[in-house]
Formats: structure tokens, C-alpha cells, sequence
């Protein structure tokens, strides 16, 4: 199996698990990973769900006395928005300098269809690989896994008799250095909406005597942290564990200094939770991050409203100990 020619057939797919609108895409993208998976020599199965299915391949199910191996990966991207920024179309593969850029080429179609290309290939060189292999690929990772849990509760039998579990949907400190990752923060959403009139308003008719949603949200958003940047909402630090002595010192022994990290985010400063530096914040701090704000107009030119509402949208990430 040629990867690169099987990552451009895959990106094509518009997977994008948190738009109804793309529905029949994700439909697609499981179809195209089970043909995928019987390709490489594994028996496929689309497992639905009350969400989007998921995806299993079995190779050597029957042999129970050889190691047992899950792959984990998921099919479903993040949304495109906002279009305007991205060079090329993002379900169209394109490649510059050597890479291939796309949406899900890095997470997390890349990483899994390497490992499903990488059975066909072994296969070839040895047609009697002694390994039990199970691929799990679930469609609804980017909106928090909402119906993997039923999956797995129906499938625990199969699954905890894995002797190995791969997950590939996470990173490494450089091109240069491989991490093996034994831990992430979890994450808690909300969507924080503040309603003022029942319908915008003319500013020049109303506004003063109408207290502005944008504003009032805007205030809300500025009171949840501190001046040095740590979460000011009461108890959100209660129980929070703090990264074991171990934990920091392997840490430090990454090859990525935080002028390297600045480079490779085009930014000139970098922020830091109290007591940790900007990589560890990266990594072991809990956090409260503003993923999204809306509201009012915001198309071309200007409309002089007072709107009706505005919302943000809020994820945090938590630590072990914290109780959302």
C-alpha cells in the first residue's frame, strides 16, 4: 500500500462530526475505512451507533494465543472555518515542501491510516504475521466521544484482552524526537449565551438606554481569569493534582526550548500558568480557553445595532483531582 496515495484518497472525505451537514460525509469516510481495512487484509465491521458508527477491523481474531494489539484512531475532523485562511481548499489534498496539507491529515487520518497501510505492507513481507490485531476508529472524537462510551461497553470483551493499546492521536516534542504520551488533560465545554432585547436594536435610537449583550459578555469573559493569567472562577483549582517531580523532570529533558515553540507558533510572546513555564503549561496546567465569541453583525461594512445576544464558547482542561 502506497500511504501517500491512500492519505490524498482519504482527505477528500468531509468528516466533520460537529455539523449535521456533513452527515453523508462521515457516512462516506466509514464506508471508505472499512474498504480500506479489507484492502490491507483485516475484516471490517461498521458498528452503529446512536451517533456516528464506528469503524472495526480484525486481523488473526481467532488467535487467541498470539499478542493482542488495538489501534485507536478517529475519522471525523474538526470544521474548516474560517475558510478564508487556509492556501487550498481543505478537503483537497495538496502538497507543499514535502508535506501534505489537509484537514485531518494530521488529525487524525494520517497516524491511523499509517497503521492500517502498515499491516498490508507486513503482510506482504510475511503473510503469517504473528499478531492479533484489533483497529477501533470512532467518528465522534472532535465532539467528545459522545456515543463511543456505548461502544465500549458493548465490546469490553474484546478489547480488554489487548495486551498493547496504540493511540496515535497526540504529539511529539519535534520532528526529531518520538514521545511516547502516557497522559492528557481531560476537557469540560459550555456555551455561555447573555440575551438582551428580543430583537436588535438601532444604536441610535436605543443605544445607552439598553445594556449592549456583546458588553455584558465581553465583562464576564475579562472576570474569569487573573491579571497573570491564572483562572479566577472560585474553586476551579480545587483538587487539582500537580505534576509528580518525575513527571516535570522528564519534562524538562525535551529537546523543544520555548524560543523554538514561539517560532514554530508565529507568536512573540508566550504564556505561563504560575509556578510552571510555558511548555509545562502546554501540558500539566488546567485551563479555561475561549474558543469562540459571537454575536451581533459580522458581515461587510457596518450596522449599527445593539444586539439581541451574544455567546462564547468555553473549554476547559483539567487535571487529575478536579471535579467539573
Amino acid at each position: 500500500m502506497n500511504i501517500a496515495e491512500i492519505l490524498a484518497d482519504y482527505v477528500r472525505f468531509p468528516s466533520v462530526s460537529a455539523d449535521p451537514a456533513f452527515s453523508q460525509g462521515v457516512k462516506d469516510t466509514a464506508d471508505f475505512l472499512a474498504r480500506l481495512l479489507e484492502k490491507a487484509g483485516a475484516q471490517s465491521e461498521i458498528v452503529p451507533t446512536a451517533g456516528n458508527p464506528v469503524v472495526v477491523g480484525r486481523f488473526n481474531a481467532a488467535r487467541a494465543d498470539l499478542p493482542h494489539i488495538v489501534i485507536y484512531g478517529h475519522y471525523d475532523v474538526q470544521p474548516v472555518d474560517p475558510l478564508a485562511l487556509w492556501e487550498t481548499p481543505p478537503f483537497e489534498p495538496s502538497v507543499r515542501n514535502g508535506r501534505l496539507f489537509a484537514r485531518g491529515a494530521a488529525d487524525n487520518k494520517g497516524p491511523h491510516a499509517v497503521a492500517v497501510a502498515a499491516l498490508a505492507n507486513l503482510r506482504e513481507r510475511r503473510p503469517d504475521l504473528p499478531l492479533r490485531l484489533t483497529f477501533v476508529f470512532e467518528g465522534e472524537e472532535e465532539i467528545g466521544s459522545t456515543h463511543f462510551r456505548e461502544f465500549l461497553d458493548a465490546r469490553v470483551g474484546e478489547l480488554s484482552t489487548a495486551d498493547f493499546l496504540l493511540l496515535s492521536d497526540t504529539s511529539s516534542p519535534s520532528e526529531d524526537e518520538v514521545a511516547i504520551t502516557i497522559g492528557l488533560r481531560g476537557i469540560v465545554g459550555l456555551e455561555l449565551t447573555v440575551f438582551g432585547p428580543n430583537s436588535d436594536l438601532h444604536s441610535g435610537l436605543h443605544g445607552g438606554a439598553v445594556v449592549n449583550p456583546i458588553r455584558a459578555l465581553a465583562e464576564v469573559c475579562a472576570s474569569l481569569h487573573a491579571p497573570d493569567g491564572s483562572v479566577a472562577v472560585p474553586g476551579f483549582y480545587d483538587g487539582a493534582v500537580a505534576p509528580a517531580a518525575w513527571e516535570r523532570e522528564a519534562f524538562a529533558r525535551f529537546p523543544q526550548s520555548e524560543e523554538a515553540y514561539k517560532r514554530e507558533l508565529g507568536v512573540d510572546a508566550l504564556s505561563r500558568h504560575p509556578g510552571y513555564s510555558a511548555l509545562e503549561s502546554a501540558r500539566y496546567a488546567p485551563t479555561l480557553e475561549f474558543n469562540g465569541i459571537s454575536g451581533g453583525y459580522q458581515g461587510a461594512g457596518m450596522k449599527t445595532i445593539v444586539p439581541a445576544e451574544a455567546s462564547a464558547k468555553i473549554t476547559c482542561r483539567l487535571v487529575p483531582g478536579q471535579d467539573p
